[in-house]
């Protein structure tokens, strides 16, 4: 099934993502500061079917086509490559951000992991958290599992790049699970 959804960066976009920031208490120069573009919700969604915790996901259709292909790759190869979040509105960006600053975690600890609504690859569709089953899920260590050293050497063969590596030139921390789909 394909989703509609809202394709530009608008100006109503851009107005949400800034009432989102203000409630946040996120800077009005954040982009500037973590080095991040504003990310455009995709004009269609597809149905990616359950995530590794059986919750329901979604990704763009040329993404989930690309997924679909490494993943039976991956396996083909004695890989298990497992899917722990892709798509994630603004808004949802914005709850997973204030659950934690509820939790007692402060807004520059949380904005070295997470970006800011508005600024998350996931909210493009085309962004996928990847875990294997003998390593923790958003984990660093997930860098020293065989489904890493294979999606290092294969991912791109997939149009899938690491977004952000040990040298990434953005303020957000090393993520090796973190995968984005490039569309040609």
């Amino acid at each position: 099934m394909v989703k509609k959804t809202g394709n530009i960066v608008d100006r109503g976009y851009a107005s949400q993502i800034a009432s989102l920031h203000a409630a946040l208490g996120i800077a009005e120069d954040y982009h500037q500061v973590m080095g991040l573009p504003l990310q455009p919700e995709p004009p269609q969604l597809a149905d990616a079917g359950p995530d590794m915790f059986g919750r329901p996901q979604q990704m763009t259709p040329a993404t989930l086509a690309a997924w679909q292909s490494m993943r039976d790759r991956a396996a083909a190869d004695g890989i298990t490559l497992l899917l722990v979040s892709a798509y994630r509105g603004a808004s949802y960006q914005a709850d997973v951000i204030k659950r934690k600053l509820d939790s007692g975690r402060s807004l520059a600890d949380i904005l070295r992991v997470n970006a800011a609504p508005g600024y998350s690859e996931h909210h493009t569709g085309r962004a996928l958290d990847i875990a294997t089953r003998d390593c923790s899920p958003l984990e660093t260590g997930f860098d020293q599992t065989e489904a890493f050293a294979w999606l290092v050497k294969n991912a791109d063969k997939f149009g899938f790049v690491l977004s952000y590596p040990e040298e990434s030139a953005s303020a957000i921390s090393y993520e090796p699970w973190h995968w984005c789909f490039r569309e040609p």
